[in-house]
């Protein structure tokens, strides 16, 4: 599993689901993001209940692997070991680390919010972290409490000592996006800005479109 983390990340955008309570709806919209090219999801859900939550999960993880992407499941290890997801998203919790890695054992993917703190970062890049998570760049509808960061972090991470994946996250448009590429190379964790649309397919190939074309400016 690891050896597919630093591919998969390289594409550039990581979709975190919106909150419902509707696997059918749920499953439709994640569909419609393969078909558009992207491959790294994230299962955030704050509204359903532990059986719905569970029944998601694992009706995700078939359709996403199955595509040959990745699912990540937002903070919660044991619905992650559950279902054999790749990995886990944790937030700034005192041992929530170390709690997930041993829920999880060496081989699954385990990320870290460390919201505008560098610091934080390199120390849980040296506990064995997959990924980082910086933000929110810009204001989220999703989570209006979210702690701020400025562009500036995204700019001190070059020199820092971070060699593991950066995710960028909070407020993330395609209006806004090249502002945050242009700090530092990073992959994008979008929502509403993907899933809040008509037409997911459209919108996820523009997404991936996008970030390959930045990319390809760079060679």
């Amino acid at each position: 599993m690891k050896s597919d983390t630093a591919k998969i990340f390289q594409t550039g955008v990581y979709a975190i689901t919106p909150n419902t309570n509707d696997l059918s709806l749920l499953v439709r919209q994640v569909e419609g993001a393969i078909k558009g090219g992207v491959r790294l999801f994230q299962y955030r859900d704050k509204v359903s209940s532990p059986d719905q939550k569970i029944s998601a999960a694992k009706r995700l993880k078939q359709v996403i692997h199955a595509s040959g992407g990745l699912l990540i499941i937002n903070d919660d290890p044991y619905l992650a070991e559950m279902v054999d997801a790749a990995g886990v998203h944790i937030g700034r919790h005192d041992q929530a680390f170390e709690r997930a890695r041993k829920i999880l054992g060496p081989e699954k993917i385990i990320g870290v919010s460390c919201y505008d703190n560098i610091s934080l970062a390199l120390s849980m890049q040296s506990e064995g972290a997959d990924y980082v998570a910086f933000g929110a760049f810009f204001p989220s509808s999703t989570k209006s409490s979210a702690t701020p960061a400025a562009l500036d972090v995204l700019r001190q991470l070059s020199a820092s000592g971070i060699t593991i994946p950066v995710v960028a996250i909070g407020g993330i448009t395609l209006n806004n996006a090249q502002e945050l590429l242009n700090c530092g190379l990073c992959t994008l964790a979008i929502i509403n800005s993907l899933f809040g649309v008509d037409d997911i397919e459209s919108r996820a190939r523009a997404w991936v479109n996008f970030y390959d074309q930045f990319k390809s400016g760079l060679d």
